[in-house]
């Protein structure tokens, strides 16, 4: 498979060595891509691939996430929406933000825009519509189980190497090719000492956070939203198989969007840069306006 090579630079995000990954020209429009949980920049490789027009996309690693500098200690989720206004100060200092987020970074993004709206100019969201927490679930219980997991060091699952990797991604996702597997094994990894390799990413991003999950405040922040909103959702993804038996649920939290068009990615799971970024680099070209 040929690959657009992508260009990265380290900067300093509110005191963290911040990993930023680049495609394309400097001056191409700019839209920055945000990955999702227990994942990195990379994942956006095979949209990336599928762009029919020129743009500067800016994919950093989280806080943990990828070749960005790992806290080694639990993480606080409100750090990902100041890091993400930092990252835009950097970049974007003069103009309202292009977003696309995939699952985590489409929550970042979504609840971002919602509480600095004049920030950002159009936002895609991949396969997401908020979380649907057990009903059971409380502070007490939360807190701790949090404590429970605080008295031990988190740790992630070793492959001897990138080749069983690959076979674990297949495993997880039948829909996901040999090859895109085996690019996937080769740069969402890290290699330890042994020669073994683990996934890129900050054990301590496992820990269940200690705060119970309240819908309405996703709800709110969106509904303050200014910008044009695109909803890619999977055909067999998170969001359908949270609210696709709950149509009025569905309808609901699509409706918090003022301005909103919604596609449904087909033939995919929630992994959709994965699946069909084809069919994703479509939806998102077709939406977002050029400089």
């Amino acid at each position: 498979m040929k690959h657009r090579i992508s260009r990265s630079e380290r900067i300093t995000i509110r005191g963290l060595r911040y990993n930023v990954r680049h495609w394309g020209a400097e001056g191409s429009p700019v839209v920055f891509f945000l990955h999702g949980w227990m994942d990195a920049s990379p994942t956006f490789q095979f949209v990336v691939d599928a762009l029919a027009q020129d743009w500067h996309i800016i994919a950093p690693d989280w806080r943990g996430y990828g070749d960005s500098e790992w806290l080694s200690r639990p993480y606080w989720f409100p750090d990902y929406y100041a890091d993400l206004h930092e990252i835009l100060a950097h970049y974007s200092p003069g103009r309202p933000a292009r977003l696309v987020g995939h699952s985590m970074g489409a929550n970042i993004a979504g609840i971002y825009a919602g509480a600095c709206p004049k920030r950002v100019a159009q936002l895609v969201m991949l396969d997401f519509l908020g979380l649907k927490p057990a009903p059971d679930e409380d502070s007490p219980t939360l807190i701790g189980r949090w404590l429970r997991h605080l008295a031990r060091t988190p740790s992630g699952g070793a492959y001897p190497h990138c080749e069983a990797f690959a076979r674990r991604f297949i495993e997880m996702n039948p829909r996901l090719s040999e090859a895109r597997a085996a690019f996937l094994s080769q740069h969402l990894c890290r290699f330890r000492d042994d020669g073994s390799v683990e996934l890129n990413c900050d054990p301590w991003h496992r820990v269940p956070s200690p705060m119970v999950y309240h819908a309405e405040d996703n709800l709110a922040c969106w509904q303050r939203i200014e910008a044009p909103v695109l909803l890619a959702i999977a055909s067999h993804g998170y969001a359908n198989l949270r609210f696709g038996n709950d149509p009025p649920e569905f309808d609901r939290r699509v409706a918090c969007f003022r301005d909103v068009r919604v596609v449904t990615i087909e033939d995919t799971g929630h992994n959709v840069q994965h699946d069909q970024p084809e069919q994703v680099a479509r939806a998102i070209e077709g939406f977002l306006s050029r400089d």
